[in-house]
Order: C-alpha cells, then structure tokens, then sequence
C-alpha cells in the first residue's frame, strides 16, 4: 500500500480552508469529455503464481533462438558468479560513493575497474565509466577538440566503417555545439577506411579522426596508418574498440609510431564484458586517455592513497561532473555512470582474467571463420570485404536480406543485420556474427536453413517458405 501521510480528516479540514467540496472540484476547469473513464477491460487481479505461470507460458512463446547477429550487442557466456557477486546488496543497492568514509568497498571496486581498463587498452587513465559505448564516443569527441590546442577548427573526422548508431548519436550530441563531423568512405575491396579518401584531407585542420577497431564490418582497420595520419596533421586519435577484441589484438595505446604514444583517447561500449543481452541495455561506455589529457576527461576517477594511520583507502580524485561542479566549469553535463554494469564487468575480467579473455576471443574468431567457410559454400553467397576480421563479418545474399531473415526467425534462426537502412551501396547484404557461444551443431542448423530458404527464394519468381522439419 502506498504511504499517504495525510488522514481523511487533514484532507477535509485542506478543502475547507480552500472553499471547495472535493479533490475533484479542484480539477473542474477540465472538461468532462477529457477525463478518463473507468478501466473497464482491465482484468480482474492475478495471484503471484499465476502472473508467474503466465509469465512463462508467455516466454516460451518466444521460443529459443539462435543468435547470428552481432552489431555492437554480443551473445557471450557469462560466469554465473559474475551476477551472483554483483547482485548482492553492497553492490546492487550502493548510490554513489561521495562519502569516502562509507563507500570504500564501492571505490576500491572502482579503482580496480580502472587499473584493468588501462592495462587491457594500454592507456594511463582510465575513468569510472559512461552512460554507453556511443556516448562514451560523443564526450571523447568534445574532450579531444577541448584538448587539442594545435587545431582552431571544431571538425572532426568520422569513417564510415563506425557503427552507425555511434554516428547518429555522436551527430545528435555534438552538432548543436558548432562541431563538424566530416564521413571518410570506406573501400569497398576491403572493408577498411578508405586510404586515398583520407588523404585528401591532408594538412587540413581537424581536431581528431575516429579510429574503429574492428569497424562495424567486423573489418579490422590498419590502426597504425590511421594513428600515424592522424599525428602527423596535428589531430588526436580517438580509438573505438571492442574490449574484447583488445586481449589478442594490438590495444590503443600501442598504436602507430612509438614515438608518438599510440592512440590519444579510447572509448566504446562494455557489454562483451558480462553484461547479457536484455533489448538494448543497460550497458556501459568505457573511456581511457594519455596522462596529459586527464583534466579533460569527463565524469570521474577513483585514486588509491593511504589514511593517517598508513592504511590503504580510496577516495574520489577527479569529479570533473556538474553533480560536483559549476556547470559551467563542468566537462560534461550528460554523462552518468554504469555501476552496476561496471560491478559485473570488474568480476567478469577478473574471473576470466587475461589469459581467459583471449580465449574467449579467440573462439569466436575461430567460430565466425567457420560460420564464414559454411555459408560461402551455399550457391548464392559470397563474402563482400577481403579484409581481415574479428568475430562477424558481412554476407551477399542472392535474395532480398529482409525477407531471408524474416523467413530464418519464423524458424528459431537470428541471421543477422540488414546493412541496407545504414549502407544503401550493400544492397542485400547482411552482417553475419558468431561468438564462442555458437557450436558446430549451431552453424550446421544455420547453414542448413539458410541454404533452404535463399533456394526457394531463387528459384520462384513468386517467393515461398520453406518448409522445415
């Protein structure tokens, strides 16, 4: 029931003093049309085992698909530890630490998270997380035209190849705040950032170019050319990785020519480390930067020092938030952090560790090699980009994509992402995705359907389904 801390008689003696006979009088300027009506089809209350068994029967509706599709949100086993820990009390009801004194566990975690952060990206800093992966990107790009004093202009360099909902979200931040996202293409042999496209912006002034690693395509980028072009006219790096990818490939910070100390910043999305699946979120940003950009970073940093007595504590070192700050002063006025998520993410790398994430990547490399080598031998399709790849990859379809995919999900199969919305030139292409999770038993079945349904499709000028087993 809810708490309601005004008796009937407070509430009539209040609409006395006001001069009127009910609540509902204080409403009357309302007209009798607009007001809502009795909830008549509502249905009668259901006990908790009920809702239950509803709940279930209505689960199982959704049968229990196997999952190609990739695109950012990644299907990866998770520990059952790591939301077992997370979810316990100290963890999943803690607010935010402002109060060292009661917020040590809370901290140290924090802390923890960091030092893992900057040992798997090879950076100096890193913070206590973001709101997600494609805001995370927006405040890399309005910390690194703050940053970068050699550059007058407020552009920045956006490939292509980035994860679409990355650029209309970085667009929608920053575009009211007079910066200029310029798009680099991207070759259509390869998969990669377009070379000769990027060099004709050559000594012009641009604050950062966006460095993706893989890109979107699952295509991996040639980051050292990237990073070197990038410091050799005057722009900051800004890589966007996936974290996982980092435990078998060159991290950020080792990027380019030495002497130039790799990427200037890296962010991206968490979620491959222990956050499920769940219809979009919630996930988390991670954001990493050189020493000497720390002063720009946005949100906040837990540091490690020592109490009067000599014993080790954790306090907050930088809160650069408008929640501890002049607004004004503030270097973001929109982010948040994950908390939660960043608790599982810290017992995920930990349980795993390095070894154990390198693994992980590992498998799914070798699972979407052989997804890769199944499908291709299906008459009909054929791999689009000849680059190197991390765990997904994209697919040419001798069939409209959305109807092959439509058919596959009728059949318990997720067979991808339709690229055409976002890459009108990929018609009937699609983004194919296999992590460790999938099993030869699972590229069989998928092969298999697939094969079916781009056969009927082909071999009728009036579509059919296939009929399954």
């Amino acid at each position: 029931m809810p708490f309601i801390p005004h008796t009937e008689d407070d509430v009539r003696a209040m609409l006395t003093a006001i001069g009127v006979d009910s609540i509902d009088d204080l409403f009357d300027e309302i007209p009798p049309t607009l007001r809502a009506k009795a909830l008549e089809k509502l249905p009668e209350g259901m006990s908790e085992m009920e809702v239950t068994a509803l709940m279930h029967a209505r689960a199982r509706m959704d049968g229990q698909p196997l999952c190609f599709i990739g695109a950012g949100a990644y299907d990866h086993h998770i520990p059952a530890a790591v939301w077992q820990i997370a979810t316990r009390g100290e963890f999943y009801s803690a607010y935010t630490p402002y109060q060292a004194e009661a917020s040590q566990g809370t901290l140290q975690l924090l802390y923890e998270y960091q030092s893992m952060m900057t040992a798997l990206m090879a950076m100096d800093v890193s913070n206590a997380s973001l709101y997600d992966g494609a805001s995370g990107l927006a405040e890399a790009v309005l910390m690194a035209v703050r940053a970068n004093r050699k550059s007058k202009s407020r552009r920045v360099l956006l490939p292509r190849t980035l994860h679409p909902a990355y650029r209309k979200t970085v667009r929608a931040i920053v575009s009211n705040q007079n910066i200029e996202l310029v798009e680099v293409g991207f070759d259509a042999r390869s998969g990669r950032t377009d070379q000769t496209a990027l060099q004709a912006f050559a000594g012009e002034d641009f604050a950062a170019l966006v460095v993706p690693q893989p890109n979107f395509f699952g295509v991996l980028e040639d980051v050292d050319a990237l990073t070197d072009f990038a410091h050799a006219n005057g722009m900051l790096a800004i890589a966007v990785v996936n974290p996982l990818a980092m435990a078998v490939l060159k991290p950020p910070g080792e990027w380019g020519d030495a002497a130039n100390g790799g990427a200037d910043i890296a962010c991206g999305e968490g979620q491959p480390l222990g956050a499920p699946l769940s219809s979009g979120g919630p996930y988390f940003g991670f954001l990493c930067c050189k020493q000497d950009l720390v002063r720009q970073m946005p949100g906040r940093i837990i540091g490690k020092t020592v109490d009067l007595e000599g014993k080790t504590g954790f306090a907050l070192t930088l809160q650069a938030r408008e929640q501890h700050i002049r607004r004004s002063k503030a270097t973001s006025n929109i982010c948040t952090n994950q908390g939660l998520l960043v608790t599982a993410a810290t017992i995920h790398m930990a349980l795993l560790g390095g070894e154990g994430l390198a693994r992980v990547a590992a498998s799914c490399h070798a699972n979407t090699a052989t997804l890769l080598e199944r499908l291709c031998a299906i008459d009909g399709v054929t791999r689009c980009f000849d680059g190197p790849l991390f765990h997904e990859g994209v697919l040419q379809l001798a069939a409209p994509v959305a109807d092959v995919l439509r058919s596959l999900a009728a059949h318990n199969v997720l067979g991808g992402y339709d690229l055409a919305a976002d890459y009108p030139e990929l018609e009937n292409a699609v983004l194919v995705c296999a992590t460790e999770m999938r099993t030869e038993a699972d590229i069989d079945e998928y092969a298999s359907k697939l094969s079916r349904v781009i056969a009927a499709r082909t071999q009728a000028r009036c579509p059919v389904e296939p009929k399954f087993n």
